[in-house]
């Protein structure tokens, strides 16, 4: 039997058993039937958030942004050209700290854009400020080696 992992779906945030071998394989949801993988950064809310964080098994790249922020506008076009390199392998994610504050202030963000890599329901590394694709490709790949 072969090894598997826990993705959250970000459709409808149910827990799916993927085996490593299908992963590349444009899995979908077992409940929703949505991809589980769209090649751009998944929003979510704080409850959405906290279940990619606790219970996906795979590393969550998150960017904390709000609206309002230049730097941050001018870098989402960057992270989903760095989503496309790092799915299925690392999930991207984005929360906007304007909207969801509790987050925000919890991880102690304090200058946006940052980036902030979890693995095993931790922070294992952080990254303040907009920055191109391949610079956040390889953050998330130092930070995983």
């Amino acid at each position: 039997m072969s090894e598997s992992l826990h993705i959250i779906c970000p459709a409808c945030q149910s827990k799916n058993r993927v085996p490593l071998d299908r992963l590349e394989a444009a899995p979908v949801c077992g409940r929703c039937k949505q991809p589980l993988f769209g090649g751009k950064p998944v929003e979510v809310d704080s409850a959405g958030f906290r279940r990619l964080i606790e219970h996906s098994e795979q590393p969550v790249l998150v960017d904390f942004w709000a609206p309002w922020c230049g730097p941050c506008v001018s870098m989402a076009p960057q992270l989903t050209a760095a989503t496309t390199r790092l799915e299925p392998q690392v999930r991207v994610a984005k929360v906007d700290i304007q909207a969801h504050q509790d987050i925000g202030a919890e991880f102690r963000i304090q200058s946006i854009p940052t980036l902030a890599l979890f693995h095993g329901g931790r922070e294992i590394a952080r990254q303040q400020g907009a920055i191109g694709a391949n610079d956040i490709v390889r953050f998330a790949a130092e930070a995983l080696s």
